[in-house]
C-alpha cells in the first residue's frame, strides 16, 4: 500500500495535516507520499497539472494507492482516481471542495471573474509562503472542464466534513456522499481544517484502511 496526501489549494506539503498523518503512519511502518502542487510555479496551477503529478507518482510507486485529500487535493484525488481507478483503492476525502470545477471560485463574482480574465492575474494569501501571490487565469477555466459532482467511482470512500466549514458546503458534500453506497461520511463538530478531529479521523482511517 502506497499512501498519499494531497494538499490544499495555497497549502504545501508541509502543513500541519500531513505532518500529522505522515507521523501516525511512519508509526505503522508506512511513508507518506505528498506531492507539492506549488511546483514549478503556483502562478501556473492547474487542475489538470495537480492530476498529472498525482497519477505520475502512483505509477512511479507501483503499488495500489490511498489517496488522502484535503479541500481542492480532495477534488484532485476524484479526478485522478476517475482516470485511474484500477491503481486507487480508496479515496479520504477532508472537507472536499466537490464543486472546485463549478461554483467554488462563485465569491468572486462575474465582475471579479472578468476582471481575473483581464488581467490574467488573482493576488491569493499562500499560507505555506505566508504572504500573498498570483495564480492566472487558467486555473480557473482549467477547473471548469472537470466535474467531482457527478463522478461514479466504486472504490471505498471516507468523507470527514465540518458542520461549521465555511470554505466548502456541508450540505453539498453529504447529498454526495448520501447518493453513493460506497461513501462512508463523518459529519463532524468543525471548520475547514479539521484540526480539532485529527485524533478522530486517524482512528477512524485506521479502520477504513485496515491499518491495525
Amino acid at each position: 500500500m502506497q499512501v498519499f496526501y494531497l494538499h490544499g489549494f495555497a497549502s504545501s506539503p508541509q502543513s500541519s495535516k500531513a505532518g500529522f498523518f505522515a507521523e501516525r503512519l511512519a508509526g505503522r511502518g508506512l511513508t507518506l507520499r505528498a506531492p507539492d502542487f506549488n511546483e514549478p510555479d503556483f502562478s501556473t496551477l492547474t487542475v489538470t497539472r495537480m492530476v498529472r503529478q498525482v497519477r505520475d507518482a502512483i505509477d512511479e510507486a507501483g503499488d495500489p494507492a490511498v489517496l488522502i485529500g484535503s479541500s481542492l487535493g480532495a477534488f484532485v484525488a476524484v479526478q485522478a482516481a476517475l482516470g485511474s481507478p484500477a491503481r486507487v483503492s480508496h479515496l479520504v476525502l477532508l472537507a472536499p471542495a466537490l464543486d472546485f470545477g463549478g461554483n467554488r471560485m462563485r465569491d468572486l463574482g462575474d465582475r471579479g471573474v472578468d476582471e481575473w480574465r483581464r488581467t490574467d492575474r488573482l493576488e491569493i494569501f499562500h499560507y505555506a509562503y505566508g504572504r500573498g501571490m498570483p495564480v492566472r487565469y487558467e486555473l480557473y477555466a482549467d477547473a471548469r472542464r472537470y466535474d467531482a459532482m457527478n463522478a461514479a467511482l466504486a472504490m471505498p470512500i471516507q468523507v470527514f466534513q465540518g458542520r461549521q466549514d465555511a470554505a466548502v458546503d456541508a450540505g453539498t458534500v453529504e447529498r454526495w456522499s448520501r447518493a453513493r453506497p460506497n461513501v462512508e461520511l463523518h459529519l463532524l463538530d468543525d471548520d475547514h481544517q479539521l484540526h480539532a478531529s485529527l485524533e478522530y479521523i486517524w482512528t477512524e482511517m485506521v479502520r477504513f484502511l485496515t491499518l491495525s
